[in-house]
C-alpha cells in the first residue's frame, strides 16, 4: 500500500484510539450527586467550597461558572482585591482550587469574565 493510500487507515486508527482514550478518561472520573440545597456537585472539598465561598455569595455563582486552576485562582485574586476577600490559608485555598477546577472546568457553561478594577463602581 503507497503512503498516500494509507492516510485515511492512519486517520481511522488515530480517531479510534482518540475514542477510546476519551471513553477511558470519562470512565476513571466518578459521578458525584449535587447537592440539593446549594446545587454543587459533592465531591471531595464541596462543603470546604460551600463553607468558605457562600458567605459572600451564592452557590449558583459558583456553579454557574467554569475554569482551569489558573482561572479559578485569579478569581480568587480578584476578589480579594475588589471585594475583600480575606486571605485563605494555603491548605484551603489548594482544595478550593483542587474542586473547583476538577468539577467546574473549561468547556462546561460559563458567564462573562471579572470586569477590570478600572470599571468599577466606587
Amino acid at each position: 500500500m503507497s503512503g498516500h493510500a494509507a492516510k485515511p487507515f492512519r486517520l481511522a486508527a488515530l480517531m479510534l484510539v482518540m475514542m477510546q482514550t476519551t471513553l477511558l478518561l470519562a470512565a476513571e472520573q466518578p459521578e458525584y450527586p449535587t447537592d440539593q440545597q446549594s446545587g454543587l456537585i459533592m465531591a471531595p472539598g464541596w462543603q470546604l467550597v460551600a463553607g468558605q465561598c457562600t458567605g459572600c455569595h451564592s452557590a449558583r455563582f459558583i456553579t454557574s461558572q467554569s475554569g482551569d486552576r489558573e482561572t479559578w485562582e485569579s478569581m480568587i485574586r480578584w476578589m480579594q482585591k475588589t471585594q475583600g476577600l480575606w486571605q485563605l490559608p494555603a491548605e484551603v485555598e489548594t482544595t478550593i482550587l483542587d474542586y473547583l477546577a476538577d468539577n467546574y472546568p473549561p468547556g462546561k457553561p460559563s458567564r462573562r469574565a471579572n470586569l477590570p478594577v478600572y470599571l468599577l463602581p466606587n
